[in-house]
């Protein structure tokens, strides 16, 4: 089984994959670590902060052929990370769409007035976000309302998180 987790910054697409990794000892693969093995490396001259479009463009194609590998040889992976496209499914066959769940965690306008704080304190529970001052509720708003609008439009599968923060993957 393969498990797509994207949302925008901050929905805990990371925290999600963890404790999926924890219930079903799934290995999971961060797409901002790829990311920024590939900034290191050399191998691009894209940056941490460069434009979504231009990373996911990039990235993408590797992330697919490492699902469709995974699928190959029998083995389970979680996939977490924003640059997966909403067009996704178009990259698989049948016999690969079989084998693939994907979710998409948006959090609502509601949700993100009445949780701003603990957003932010939660940033950094499973991975050390050592600047996040970009992170504002603006930008919060602004990046899941257009994530919401996108996933309706692309008819893909999402988790709304609107009271409180319950999200979980059952297999």
């Amino acid at each position: 089984m393969i498990i797509l987790i994207t949302g925008a910054s901050h929905t805990g697409k990371t925290m999600l994959a963890q404790r999926l990794l924890e219930k079903y000892g799934y290995p999971y693969l961060s797409i901002d670590h790829l990311k920024m093995g590939l900034i290191r490396s050399g191998y691009t001259e894209l940056g941490p902060m460069s434009n979504d479009e231009e990373l996911t463009d990039y990235l993408w194609p590797v992330v697919r052929e490492i699902v469709k590998t995974a699928i190959e040889n029998g083995q389970d992976l979680i996939v977490e990370g924003c640059y997966i496209p909403f067009d996704w499914q178009e990259d698989f066959s049948e016999a690969y769409l079989e084998h693939i769940r994907y979710r998409c965690l948006i959090m609502s306008r509601r949700y993100i007035l009445e949780h701003y704080d603990d957003i932010k304190a939660y940033a950094c529970v499973i991975e050390d976000r050592q600047d996040d001052s970009y992170c504002t509720m603006d930008m919060l708003l602004r990046d899941n309302e257009c994530m919401l609008e996108l996933a309706r439009k692309h008819g893909v599968e999402y988790i709304l998180i609107d009271n409180e923060y319950k999200v979980d993957i059952s297999l």
